[in-house]
């Protein structure tokens, strides 16, 4: 059997086929009646519009490319569920695409987009071409998620207060008597953000910051954690760039014999789905990733509407997740 035709739901319903498009589309002043006859035929027929042809007569494919720095992050997944949840309730679809596979591969981060003609694109993490985002972005809306790089004219950036929340965390291991904090860093813009509000909290209160260089890796957390246990004078608390390697942090710590928080305090950064596991309960800083991503969705929406307009950088605040791994300095000793 056929697929149901527009002709046929207008058939069913006794109205014209330009008066059944109207109300498929929500557009034009339709009478509650027609309106529910035309949606009651939809019904018993089961149709279902054709998508291709709908995009040619509108010329959108309602589908929105999203570029993903790195898959492996579960902060993004939890971005990207805030992202999808507000694209999905304006009828538009997400295409996922792997930067990183495709830079190993040596292919256009966007030419899969172009070709597949997405009526926008969100980049979510850092990709480092940012020329090429200045091109695209004249040619369709662009919107940054998570990561604060310096973006080209005419593309927003949506992202979390990254230098604050880390003042945050290091606050509150200085108001737990540490005075031996070290810092597990990153690399890019948000590294070096999250490393000023560390440094910055750490001098305000007379204290000398001590910086380990590393990635945002379980396994460069767990690196970084046993070159810095190994000093003379080890740090009482680390504060990680993310989650991811504070994980690390933690399996190190546990390899060497310490406990946490009594021997060694340990924070994250992003509040992941990992932190609130129960058997590691990590004090870390909660970025707020699903409302990033929904304030993304909402850019790009608002670039439809205003195309051309110049790029904004949002900020979402952060706010500190205090739970099992950090403590006093062990010993009653200060730090």
């Amino acid at each position: 059997m056929r697929p149901p035709t527009i002709r046929d739901v207008a058939e069913r319903a006794g109205v014209s086929k330009s008066l059944v498009s109207l109300v498929l589309r929500g557009t034009g002043p339709v009478r509650p009646e027609k309106r529910e006859a035309v949606l009651r035929a939809v019904r018993e027929l089961g149709y279902r519009p054709n998508a291709a042809a709908r995009s040619l007569s509108e010329q959108r494919t309602r589908t929105i490319g999203v570029l993903l720095d790195d898959l492996r992050n579960p902060w993004f997944v939890e971005l990207l569920d805030g992202l999808n949840s507000l694209l999905h309730a304006a009828g538009l679809h997400m295409l996922l695409a792997d930067a990183r596979l495709n830079r190993r591969m040596g292919h256009d981060l966007a030419e899969p987009f172009l070709d597949l003609g997405v009526d926008g694109l969100v980049v979510v993490g850092t990709v480092p071409d940012a020329g090429g985002l200045g091109v695209l972005a004249r040619r369709m809306p662009v919107v940054v998620a998570g990561a604060r790089e310096a973006q080209p004219p005419g593309v927003d950036v949506v992202a979390g207060d990254d230098e604050r929340g880390a003042r945050l965390v290091t606050e509150h291991l200085l108001g737990l008597g540490h005075r031996r904090i070290a810092h597990l860093a990153g690399h890019g813009a948000v590294g070096a953000l999250r490393r000023r509000g560390f440094e910055t909290a750490m001098r305000a209160h007379g204290a000398e910051p001590l910086v380990e260089p590393g990635d945002l890796t379980e396994e460069g957390g767990h690196r970084g954690t046993v070159r810095l246990l190994g000093r003379p004078e080890r740090p009482t608390a680390l504060l990680a760039v993310n989650d991811m390697a504070a994980v690390g942090a933690l399996s190190a710590a546990g390899e060497l014999g310490l406990r946490v928080p009594g021997d060694l305090s340990v924070t994250g950064y992003d509040n992941t789905s990992v932190s609130r596991l129960r058997h590691l309960w990590l004090t870390t800083v909660d970025t707020a990733p699903h409302e990033v991503g929904r304030r993304a969705a909402r850019c790009l929406l608002d670039r439809f509407e205003r195309p051309g307009s110049e790029g904004r950088v949002r900020l979402a605040a952060p706010t500190l997740e205090i739970r099992g791994t950090t403590g006093p300095p062990g010993d009653g000793l200060t730090g």
